[in-house]
């Protein structure tokens, strides 16, 4: 694995994204005065270079940790979303409760992994033979792990789920999958897009308590208009769900609002999960937030699965930047990273080197916010490239980083050994009737690489 230190000594600026970087996946632009490295090739990553690229004289390279690209548009966003095709932040947020150790207990980052093909999530193997799942967390990761446990399997098998994935959740037993967030309808931050694919699944139906809206019709008036039309909705599945009870016959997923976990159970011979333990929450209103308070009263759930989507969490990408371990970002402004050792206004910010993604400004918002905040970073490098504050002496850039690769014999795969590797899998996906059959191991990967 290459360095920071050597690679920034062959650069003129470093940008950062929120995976760790390794020098495997390249790809080399053009070669004019400015070189700029970027570490990570998710949407931040290639947004970022665009805009450079489209405003600039650049030479650009892009270093990935796997053999692959494209981080969260790859492994991150589900199979049947291929107009997302939009990972960046590389650890999970505990709930810190008892329990999470537990056999059949997954964050959502390494379900959502493995049946995305996520190498290092391969052998995963969730335990889907019981009838209830449990998934904590409000957010459309949450709303997209729901549904690819109800999904038919016949709308699955034409995405680019791993074959494994796809062939486990054909077995699955789950028929009834339960979504918990700690505050109200009106806190929920998965979107109208996501949560209306829910409601439309065949052969599948939704429930909402009908209680959770008792005073909500009048205070809907005064929301934006995207929470107003998400608020309807859930409003109108929760009146049609109170005319029908649960069809045991079909799949059920059930909205609960005002809980949080407590504990998750295990079996007598504790070795797998048997249950969820949740306390329900009174909300408290301030002029700044909405909290949820535990009231004393606890129910328990049974269920063989559970899933935590309360949210990614970037890790530290080198010891020589700045990083906030509690908040899981670097610290910046509009992506210059800040010079925490030293606040002097001289150095205020560590020279060439920048952020953005989730690593920038945490895991929150959707692709659109992930482009919005790449060019932000990107025109934050161009006005300091104007400005003179970056070195544009001529420096040697990526030729450099592969002699101290080829020293420390560390296989790299170039952009045309990920060609290779792409026209593989769209090939082995063709004969299956998919887009595309993603390759799981990392060795498999650059045995096609090596490929004539």
């Amino acid at each position: 694995m290459a360095t920071f230190r050597n690679i920034f000594r062959s650069c003129a600026s470093i940008v950062s994204f929120g995976s760790r970087g390794a020098c495997r996946f390249s790809c080399s632009s053009f070669h004019q005065s400015y070189k700029v490295c970027i570490i990570g090739s998710g949407p931040a990553a290639f947004y970022t270079a665009q805009e450079l690229l489209k405003k600039t004289d650049v030479s650009i390279d892009i270093f990935e940790r796997l053999p692959v690209p494209f981080g969260l548009v790859r492994y991150g966003v589900a199979p049947d979303h291929p107009e997302v095709k939009a990972y960046g932040a590389e650890n999970n947020r505990k709930l810190g409760i008892p329990g999470e150790d537990i056999s059949g207990y997954y964050a959502a980052r390494e379900f959502v992994g493995w049946y995305n093909g996520l190498p290092s999530m391969a052998d995963l193997k969730p335990n889907l033979s019981s009838e209830n799942a449990v998934i904590f967390g409000h957010g459309n990761v949450a709303l997209d792990v729901a549904r690819m446990l109800l999904a038919p399997i016949t709308m699955l098998e034409k995405t680019d789920i791993c074959e494994n994935a796809l062939e486990a959740l054909r077995n699955s037993k789950i028929r009834n999958v339960y979504i918990i967030g700690r505050r109200g309808p009106l806190q929920a931050a998965f979107t109208i897009k996501e949560f209306r694919e829910l409601t439309k699944l065949p052969d599948c139906n939704g429930h909402l308590d009908n209680n959770n809206f008792p005073d909500l019709s009048d205070r809907i008036l005064g929301l934006a208009r995207p929470r107003k039309r998400l608020t309807e909705l859930m409003i109108k599945v929760a009146l049609d769900s109170s005319r029908t009870q649960p069809d045991h016959q079909s799949r059920n997923w059930y909205m609960k609002f005002n809980r949080s976990p407590v504990e998750v159970l295990s079996s007598r011979d504790f070795e797998r999960v048997d249950g969820v333990r949740i306390e329900v929450n009174n909300l408290e209103e301030t002029s700044e937030t909405v909290r949820a308070v535990g009231s004393g009263k606890f129910e328990d759930l049974r269920c063989g699965l559970v899933i935590s989507s309360i949210g990614y969490k970037s890790i530290s990408i080198d010891k020589d930047i700045p990083y906030d371990s509690i908040s899981g970002i670097i610290p910046n402004k509009k992506g210059r990273v800040m010079n925490t050792d030293n606040l002097s206004k001289e150095e205020k910010y560590l020279k060439g080197i920048y952020c953005s993604g989730w690593v920038k400004r945490g895991p929150i918002g959707v692709i659109v916010s992930t482009m919005t905040d790449a060019f932000e970073t990107a025109n934050v490098i161009l006005e300091d490239m104007r400005q003179g504050n970056l070195c544009s002496e001529s420096l040697p850039g990526f030729k450099e980083v592969v002699k101290y690769l080829n020293q420390k014999e560390v296989k790299y795969v170039t952009y045309e050994d990920w060609c290779k590797i792409d026209t593989y899998e769209k090939n082995l996906g063709k004969m299956r009737g998919k887009p595309r059959e993603k390759i799981t191991s990392i060795l498999e990967m650059l045995n096609i690489a090596d490929m004539p």
